[in-house]
């Protein structure tokens, strides 16, 4: 019976364990490696480690997939996603409020300049260039792991 991408990996995490505990030379593990990823079947698989104590090809634990290193990488993206929305709340909570004073005091009278706009001018800004940069410096670090 063929085997899998899958089952290779397991045995690969079969003879690193094995390796790490002293059963197997730097030269044996090498060589084992080597033919492990050009085996086909499961018989060649279970020459493999035929050698090694507790090894039952049908019951070998799942080899642990890269995804916990993604998912750290989500949930860094994950925060900075969420801290950028909550300065952009912030801008246009304390904006919505500058812009109601002002709305206040021209219904009372005259109204006067904006000058709510020297207040959400230049913060928005910077969050707009900070938004715009974060998302360049995200692509910029796709584009290197690629």
């Amino acid at each position: 019976m063929r085997a899998s991408d899958g089952d290779r990996d397991k045995i690969a995490s079969v003879l690193r364990e094995h390796y790490a505990q002293g059963r197997l030379t730097t030269e044996e593990f090498d060589e084992r490696l080597e033919q492990l990823y050009t085996s086909k079947t499961y018989g060649e698989l279970a020459v493999l480690t035929s050698d090694l104590p507790d090894v039952d090809l049908r019951r070998l634990p799942e080899t642990p997939s890269r995804a916990p290193e993604r998912t750290k990488a989500d949930k860094k993206k994950d925060a900075q996603s969420k801290g950028l929305a909550a300065a952009w709340a912030a801008w246009a909570t304390a904006s919505g409020v500058n812009w109601m004073i002002w709305l206040i005091i021209g219904i009372t009278g005259d109204f006067p300049y904006p000058w709510p706009l020297w207040v959400m001018g230049p913060w928005g800004v910077v969050l707009l260039v900070t938004t715009i940069a974060g998302g360049q410096a995200r692509d910029r670090n796709r584009d290197r792991k690629r």
